[in-house]
């Protein structure tokens, strides 16, 4: 059976991209070129930035249209994380708050792809 290894994301500038997610993750790419940029995630699973201009075939989505989740702890790390991405100008397409399955927020790439910070469980 295949494993599940990548998670690819079509962005306008993969070395910037790089930049972000390794600033925002804490992981330094393990490649980076003008048209494709990777960096691990966790063991056996790899973020992808594709450009979105040289990907074959050609992709119509655009940022926004699915999320990354990152799970955290609890519900008060999420609101540490929340402060310290808005402290670091990332754009916050929703604030914390409570829903049925825990507490999140929705922060945005420079390209638009939605990032979910999430705690399971109940307030």
């Amino acid at each position: 059976m295949a494993e599940f290894s990548f998670v690819i994301l079509y962005v306008d500038n993969p070395p910037a991209s790089a930049d972000f997610y390794a600033d925002l993750l804490g992981r330094p790419p393990v490649e980076v070129s003008p048209t494709f940029a990777m960096l691990p995630l966790r063991e056996g699973v790899m973020l992808g930035l594709w450009s979105r201009h040289t990907v074959a075939p050609a992709a119509a989505a655009a940022g926004g249209g699915t999320e990354i989740a990152l799970a955290v702890e609890s519900f008060d790390a999420v609101d540490a994380l929340h402060a310290d991405w808005s402290g670091r100008g990332l754009a916050i397409a929703q604030a914390p708050t409570v829903m049925d399955f825990g507490r999140t927020f929705v922060a945005l790439d420079p390209d638009g792809h939605r990032l979910r910070v999430m705690a399971m469980g109940e307030a």
